[in-house]
């Protein structure tokens, strides 16, 4: 049986994460949480991720820095942005950050893992 995919979510709100995690974890992937963008980046630089699931209003780093500094390394990492502050000019819907969705919180969960299903190339579940 291969590893689970491992996703990375940078998430300050902790119930929010949590749940997140939690949901994600039973789905079959594994997560990694990390409480800003700033530990959320050196778990990158430390260990494979498969996707990043981020919000964007976050201490030490915000969310949109910590995409930038990922897609330095990594162009093609799917990004799953989840906020409550996104504005319409926002940069992040230029097509170089893509692959990202973005999401107006609050998010369901589902709504998340199908998304991370489709961007990764998993058959959808029913």
């Amino acid at each position: 049986m291969p590893d689970p995919l491992h996703i990375l979510i940078a998430e300050d709100e902790v119930l929010a994460a949590m749940a997140l995690e939690d949901f994600l974890t039973f789905k079959g992937f594994r997560v990694t949480v990390a409480a800003n963008g700033v530990e959320a980046l050196e778990r990158y630089a430390r260990e494979r991720v498969h996707a990043l699931v981020t919000d964007l209003r976050m201490p030490r780093m915000d969310g949109q820095t910590l995409i930038r500094e990922i897609r330095e390394r990594d162009a093609t990492l799917p990004v799953v942005v989840m906020t409550g502050y996104l504005t319409q000019d926002s940069d992040l819907t230029h097509e170089r950050w893509k692959p990202l969705e973005i999401f107006s919180k609050p998010v369901n969960p589902r709504t998340i893992c199908n998304t991370l299903h489709r961007m990764l190339g998993l058959p959808q579940e029913a």
